[in-house]
């Protein structure tokens, strides 16, 4: 039975607080769901009472999506269970759950399916942008394992999607955002993966940063499906490396430490349900918070010369291709399979009084890198237009299939298509 919270209410405060501290918005009526009948009452309950709807799992949408500002949030989180049927080596995971969880349960028999980089993301925000992670290369993006979704639509339907069951809407869910409906239950592949991962990390100062970064890129060219190559770039100077899931063997540590002189090296075995939480957020949601992301289809010297010719600011890159790439453009809604590296440039700070200067920082160093960018992550896109993310032709079918099956945009409070019956 759906419990219901309203302002005052004990853990109606709890219940709305994401991670993006900035957000602080404050719903008519909360909804905490605990079955996918609990989703479809909420549902007619915000079409009865004429209630804006955002729908809240993990809550790391910088924008803050999943609080809608009077209105009725629907928070998957209580649904978080995750099953795993080694026969068909397969998980089918409720909506509400968080990476970790999908993770640990896998991790039992060594087994795996991509995943993104902390483990309290919400499984179904990632999935349903594309789901970056260090498995893609090797298997694919995260919406590229999931064979079946469990949907509730805006008319309050409950629909299966797969391959061959309501394919248009299959096609959609994977990488469309959460523009179709609400996903109540993902069925994912797993792979046998094991249980460890290599995490190598070379640092090396700014005055060697340039001809370091080159070397990285060309090394890339290279690069075994096995590792996903990682730069980070900070005011000091850039530390390089790579993520390595599979059998070891490689010979590129060697390679790394040429690349310049290296003023601090880490290669570290861990577990990976360690690699899978070391990028938490221990303090939980007390940071205010912006970002800005762009995709490299190349990195020409120029674009390497803007990358580290910007004080004050930080960035990351994280390698695309392998698995990525070999899935045809035109089966998913995903796009800009053809990114050689994803980018992002992040900000986070406590005193609201720096809000201005942080937001201002990190959106002058995003827009001197747009000349050299095509494209961008649908989970990162941050206040710039839907069609950064995917191409005319593309945007146009999901404009068509949101009309099919939200045709009012009653789900607005995502990366929003607006469907095509309301364009113009």
């Amino acid at each position: 039975m759906t419990t219901f919270l309203e302002p005052g209410d004990t853990g109606y405060d709890a219940a709305r607080s994401i991670w993006n501290a900035m957000i602080d918005r404050r719903p008519a009526l909360i909804a905490r769901c605990k079955t996918t009948a609990d989703v479809v009452e909420a549902v007619h309950l915000a079409r009865l009472k004429n209630l804006e709807i955002g729908v809240r799992c993990g809550g790391h949408s910088i924008a803050g999506l999943a609080i809608p500002d009077g209105g009725l949030m629907i928070d998957l989180t209580p649904m978080g269970a995750v099953e795993i049927d080694l026969e068909r080596q397969t998980a089918i995971v409720q909506g509400g759950a968080l990476l970790g969880e999908l993770d640990r349960a896998a991790q039992r028999y060594g087994l795996a399916t991509t995943a993104g980089n902390v483990s309290h993301t919400g499984v179904g925000g990632l999935t349903l942008g594309g789901g970056m992670g260090w498995l893609a290369r090797r298997f694919g993006l995260a919406c590229d394992n999931v064979t079946a979704y469990e949907v509730v639509t805006a008319a309050g339907d409950v629909v299966r999607a797969t391959a061959d069951e309501n394919a248009d809407l299959f096609w959609g869910l994977r990488g469309g955002g959460g523009n179709f409906g609400i996903v109540t239950s993902f069925e994912f592949r797993l792979h046998e993966i094991g249980t460890r991962a290599l995490v190598a990390e070379f640092t090396y100062p700014l005055e060697a940063a340039y001809d370091a970064l080159r070397g990285w890129r060309e090394l890339n060219t290279h690069a075994p499906r096995e590792a996903t190559f990682t730069a980070s770039i900070t005011p000091e100077g850039v530390t390089l490396g790579y993520v390595w899931i599979g059998p070891l063997g490689s010979d590129l540590l060697p390679k790394f430490r040429e690349l310049g002189p290296v003023v601090k090296e880490s290669v570290e075995s861990m577990p990976y349900l360690t690699l899978q939480s070391r990028d938490d957020s221990i303090q939980g949601h007390r940071y205010r918070r912006y970002w800005k992301g762009h995709y490299f289809k190349s990195l020409p010297d120029e674009a390497i010369k803007a990358l580290i010719g910007t004080p004050g600011v930080t960035a990351s890159l994280q390698a695309y291709g392998g698995a990525i790439a070999d899935t045809p453009d035109g089966d998913a809604a995903f796009s800009h399979r053809d990114t050689l590296f994803e980018f992002v440039t992040a900000a986070r700070w406590e005193d609201p009084a720096d809000d201005e200067a942080r937001i201002a920082r990190v959106r002058e160093y995003a827009a001197g890198l747009t000349p050299y960018t095509n494209g961008v992550y649908l989970n990162t896109l941050n206040g710039e237009a839907i069609n950064r993310a995917f191409p005319p032709e593309k945007l146009a079918r999901l404009a068509e299939l949101k009309a099919k099956y939200d045709p009012e945009n009653l789900f607005h409070l995502n990366q929003n298509i607006t469907p095509a019956i309301l364009v113009g």
